[in-house]
C-alpha cells in the first residue's frame, strides 16, 4: 500500500491539478500542487510537472511518470490479486459476518463508541470475538467501498475503457475519476494512520497477536513479528527509489510482464469515441519541445513551401511528398479525444491525410510490421535525441489514423506540430509524433535507439503498447 501511494503521488506530480469536469482548462481545477498557469509565456504540460522528494515520490525525479506508472500498475495488479484471494477466503467462511453490518443497530453503536474514544474512555477490547460498531463500519468501508472504488476509478482513467463504455464525457469522465481516485488515496492514508494509532493505544500486545498470529494471548510473539514486518516495510521504503533508478529497464520489462495481459485485453476491438463540434475543448495543453534545427526554422519561415515528407524503408515505392501534395490528397476530418499519459485529455478536430492513402502509394512490403515516425523535434532529458515513435502497421489502416495538418479548422500551429503530426487514436498522446519529417516502414524496431519502440520508451521508460 505504501509503495502504491508513493508511485500514485508521483503520477499526480506529472499533472498536479485535479478537476471536476471532463476538461482540463487552467483555472478550473479545484486542487493543485502548482501555481497558476502563466499567461505571459508558453506553458507546456511538461513545464507543469513537479519533482517530489526521493523519499516520498517513487522514484521522485521530475519527468519520471514512466517508471512511476510501471511501479503503480504492477503493484496494483498484485494488490487486486491479493484482494481476490481475500474475498474468496472471506466468503467461503463465516468471517464475512465480522465485516458486514447485519442490523441498523450498527449506527447508534458506532456513535456511542466514537463518543467513548473521543472522551479517551475506551470501550473494552472485543475484536477477538466481534468488532464494535465503529470498527465494523471502518473495515466495511475500506474493504467493500474504498478498495473497489480505487479499482473502478483507476480503470475509468483508461482511454480504452473510456472509449468502450463511452465515459469520455459525462459524470464518469477521466478527470472526475482522477479526483475520486485522489480522495480514495486520502481515505486510505487516514485509515492507515488511524488504524495503526488505535492498535497501539488499545491493548497493543493482544492486538498484535490477533493480527499476526491469530491467537488471543499476551505473549510477545506478535510484537516480534510486527517488528520484523516494520523492518521489511522500512527497508522497502528506503530501497524503492534507489533500486528503481539503478535498474530502470528491469522495472520497465518486469512490470510489463506483470501487466501486459491486461493491456492486451483492453486493446482488443477497442473502439474510438466519437465527438461533435460542441465537444471541442476550449483549451488544449501544448506538449513537447519545439524544433530548433536550422532546417525546421527555414521551413517554418517559408511556410513549408519547400518541405518534403520522406516515406521509405520496406516499401516498393519510396516517395517524398511536398506539403502542397499532401494537402491536395483525400482529406479526412475527425473529432477525437487526445489522452496524455500525464492525465489530461483534450478534444480537437483534426484534418489531414489518412495514413492509409500514403500506404496505397508507397505500397509496404509484406515483411513490414511497424511504421516509424520521425520528428524534427528532440526529446527531453540528458539523452535528448531526435524524437521518434513506432506504431503497429495494422493501426495505420484505421479510419482515425491521419497525418494532420489542421487543428480545429485552422492550419496546424508550430506549438501543436506544424506542418504535420500523427493522429493514431488507438494510442496515448506521447505516440502522436509532431513536426513530422520522415516515415519509415520496418520489420521491427530493435535496431532503433534502445530498441524499446520510441524516444520516450527508450529514455523515460514508457510502455511501447499504450492502450491505457
Amino acid at each position: 500500500m505504501l509503495l502504491m501511494i508513493r508511485s500514485g503521488l508521483q503520477i499526480l506530480a506529472d499533472h498536479p491539478r485535479l478537476y471536476l469536469d471532463g476538461g482540463c482548462t487552467p483555472g478550473r481545477e479545484w486542487f493543485r500542487l502548482h501555481g497558476p498557469v502563466p499567461s505571459d509565456r508558453v506553458w507546456t504540460a511538461k513545464d507543469d510537472t513537479l519533482a517530489l522528494p526521493k523519499w516520498l515520490g517513487l522514484p521522485g525525479l521530475r519527468h519520471s511518470i514512466g517508471l512511476a506508472r510501471w511501479r503503480h500498475f504492477s503493484l496494483d495488479t498484485l494488490w487486486v490479486l491479493n484482494g481476490i484471494v481475500f474475498y474468496i477466503l472471506l466468503f467461503s467462511t463465516d468471517q464475512w459476518m465480522r465485516l458486514i453490518p447485519q442490523s441498523w443497530d450498527i449506527i447508534p453503536n458506532a456513535v456511542s463508541t466514537a463518543i467513548q474514544y473521543a472522551s479517551l474512555n475506551f470501550p473494552p477490547p472485543s475484536g477477538w470475538l466481534q468488532y464494535n460498531g465503529l470498527q465494523m463500519i471502518a473495515y466495511f468501508t475500506t474493504v467493500f467501498v474504498a478498495a473497489p472504488l480505487a479499482i473502478v476509478t483507476g480503470l475509468l482513467m483508461s482511454p480504452a475503457v473510456a472509449a468502450r463504455f463511452k465515459t469520455a464525457k459525462g459524470f464518469l469522465n477521466r478527470q472526475m475519476a482522477r479526483t475520486v481516485h485522489f480522495l480514495v488515496l486520502a481515505y486510505f492514508i487516514v485509515f492507515i494512520l488511524g488504524h495503526v494509532a488505535m492498535v497501539f493505544t488499545t491493548s497493543l500486545i493482544e492486538n498484535l497477536n490477533h493480527i499476526t498470529r491469530g491467537v488471543n494471548d499476551d505473549s510477545f510473539g506478535g510484537l516480534v513479528l510486527f517488528l520484523v514486518g516494520v523492518a521489511l516495510v522500512v527497508a522497502a521504503w528506503l530501497l524503492a527509489t534507489p533500486l528503481t533508478l539503478k535498474f530502470p529497464r528491469l522495472v520497465q520489462h518486469g512490470a510489463r510482464l506483470v501487466t501486459r495481459w491486461f493491456g492486451d485485453f483492453l486493446e482488443k476491438e477497442r473502439p474510438v469515441a466519437k465527438f461533435q463540434e460542441k465537444d471541442i475543448s476550449p483549451y488544449f495543453w501544448p506538449h513537447g519541445k519545439e524544433p530548433v534545427s536550422e532546417e525546421y526554422r527555414a521551413h517554418l519561415a517559408q511556410q513549408f513551401q519547400n518541405y518534403k515528407l520522406k516515406v521509405g524503408g520496406l516499401v516498393e515505392n519510396p516517395v517524398e511528398f511536398s506539403y502542397a501534395e499532401l494537402q491536395s490528397m483525400a482529406k479526412s476530418e475527425k473529432i477525437t479525444q487526445h489522452y496524455c499519459i500525464q492525465g489530461w485529455p483534450g478534444i480537437a478536430k483534426w484534418g489531414g491525410v489518412p495514413v492509409s492513402e500514403i500506404m496505397k502509394i508507397v505500397r509496404p512490403r509484406p515483411e513490414a510490421h511497424y511504421v516509424v515516425f520521425y520528428s524534427f523535434g528532440h526529446g527531453f532529458g540528458e539523452h535528448a535525441g531526435l524524437y521518434y515513435d513506432a506504431h503497429k502497421i495494422e493501426h495505420m489502416y484505421h479510419d482515425n489514423s491521419i497525418l494532420a495538418y489542421e487543428m480545429n479548422g485552422k492550419p496546424l500551429s508550430e506549438l501543436h506540430g506544424a506542418p504535420l503530426r500523427l493522429r493514431n487514436e488507438l494510442e496515448l498522446g506521447f505516440k502522436q509524433v509532431k513536426w513530422l519529417q520522415a516515415i519509415e516502414f520496418v520489420k521491427n524496431f530493435k535496431q532503433l535507439g534502445s530498441g524499446e519502440g520510441g524516444f520516450n520508451e527508450d529514455n523515460e521508460y514508457f510502455g511501447y503498447r499504450a492502450p491505457i
